[in-house]
This record gives C-alpha cells, sequence and structure tokens, in this order.
C-alpha cells in the first residue's frame, strides 16, 4: 500500500464494528468494493444494549465503528468519503478538480442526513418502541418525507446508471445503503422505476453481494444473531 504522496507506508490493518445490515453496511460494503483486508467484528444490536463492553471502544454505543492506527470514526458516510480518498483516488473517490465534486459531496451527505435519517424514525415508531411508545402518524409523516426526498435519486439516475461523475462511486454506495434500508421497511415497492433499476443495478455488484455474505458468516461465526438489524423487534 502507497501513502497519498506515493511513499511506503506501513500496513494497519482496518477493524470495522458492525452490526447485520445497520448502517455498517456501508463501509462493509466499501471495503469489498475496495478490496481490502480487514477484520470485522460483528456485535449484537442495539450493543448500547447488548453488548455493554462496546462502550470502552466507542462510548456512544453505535456502529459503524472503523478503526485504522490511530484513526477512529463512527460517521458511516464520512468512512465512505474516507476510504475512497485514501484508498481509492480518481477510481471510486471523485477529485476536488472534477466538474461532479460538488455533486459526489452532496450525495455522500444526503445519503445519511436526508435519505436514511427520515427511514430511522419510521423504524423506532413503528417496530423498535414498545406498542404503548409507537407513533403511526410520526411514522407515517416520514415514510413520505424519505419518498418524497427519492425524487432526487430518481432524477439522477433517469439520466446515468449512477449518480455522479458517470461512474459507480462510493456515493452510489452511500445512497445504496438507505436503499437497502427502505427495502428492509417495505418502502421498494413505491419505488419509481429508474430508482428500482438503480436498485437492482447496485445489489448486482459482487462485492454487495461478498459484503451480504461477509456479515451472515461473520455473524454465525462470532456467536451473533445472523438477523438485520432494521428486522430486530424489541423482546415481548
Amino acid at each position: 500500500m502507497m501513502s497519498l504522496e506515493g511513499s511506503p507506508e506501513k500496513f494497519v490493518m482496518m477493524t470495522l464494528y458492525h452490526c447485520v445490515s445497520a448502517r455498517s453496511f456501508r463501509p462493509l460494503w466499501l471495503l469489498e468494493e475496495l478490496g481490502l483486508p480487514y477484520s470485522l467484528k460483528v456485535l449484537p444490536f442495539p450493543p448500547r444494549a447488548l453488548a455493554r463492553s462496546f462502550l470502552q471502544e466507542n462510548p456512544l454505543g453505535t456502529v459503524p465503528l472503523l478503526v485504522e492506527g490511530d484513526t477512529r470514526m463512527t460517521e458511516s458516510a464520512a468512512m465512505c468519503q474516507y476510504l475512497a480518498a485514501r484508498h481509492s483516488p480518481d477510481r471510486l473517490d471523485v477529485a476536488v478538480n472534477d466538474p461532479d465534486f460538488a455533486a459526489y459531496l452532496n450525495w455522500l451527505h444526503m445519503s445519511d442526513a436526508t435519505l436514511t435519517f427520515p427511514q430511522t424514525l419510521v423504524l423506532r415508531y413503528t417496530h423498535f418502541e414498545p406498542a404503548e411508545r409507537q407513533q403511526p402518524q410520526v411514522a407515517e409523516d416520514y415514510r413520505r418525507w424519505f419518498l418524497a426526498r427519492l425524487k432526487a435519486v430518481d432524477r439522477a439516475v433517469q439520466q446515468q446508471p449512477y449518480l455522479c461523475a458517470g461512474r459507480f462511486t462510493a456515493a452510489d454506495v452511500a445512497v445504496g445503503y438507505a436503499l437497502m434500508l427502505a427495502t428492509h421497511l417495505g418502502l421498494s415497492a413505491q419505488f419509481p422505476p429508474a430508482v428500482a433499476a438503480y436498485w437492482t443495478r447496485l445489489q448486482q455488484r459482487q462485492a454487495f453481494q461478498r459484503a451480504l455474505a461477509q456479515q451472515h458468516q461473520a455473524a454465525l461465526e462470532q456467536g451473533v444473531p445472523a438477523t438485520p438489524a432494521p428486522d430486530t423487534r424489541p423482546a415481548g
């Protein structure tokens, strides 16, 4: 591996703390796209309640946590930008002098702040809260919010196979997870045709399929339930 300046640097194995099909799937998928070696530590969901020792690694108790030497990151979209820029410049990254650089950054940030956030409220107030705390109207409002914001993706992929730069980039991984979450929530039936076709293309990527297989195998080997985090329901 070479440093960004082109000089050799000591290889450091990355460690990704992950829950099955949680936001941490973003960096897992990107690591598979890059073909980088990594250690995958799968935690039961939610880790802050079911893996209390993890709080020593991340006091927030959330995934993902990506560790590379002294580098520690907890935001999945930021990990996509970091991994692409550091380990695949000009391939999954978009250079600062590229005309689509701003669009690339916008998609990376939109993937979580605009497309994933409303779905977490649907998930929480439909499935994660006990019956007496569920809020059907809140869930419905944020379901509509997500579908309305999905129009931006629809417009982009009606014109080109991927979101920006005329090729597959880390932005597609970041946004792709939002579509994956929507599938778990039963919202994919409402994808516009162009978005549905785009999502199909993403799922057909070998790295996506490897990431699914890796998380399942690691969960079994580490004695962690392989149920996807979005499909987890509170006991009782």
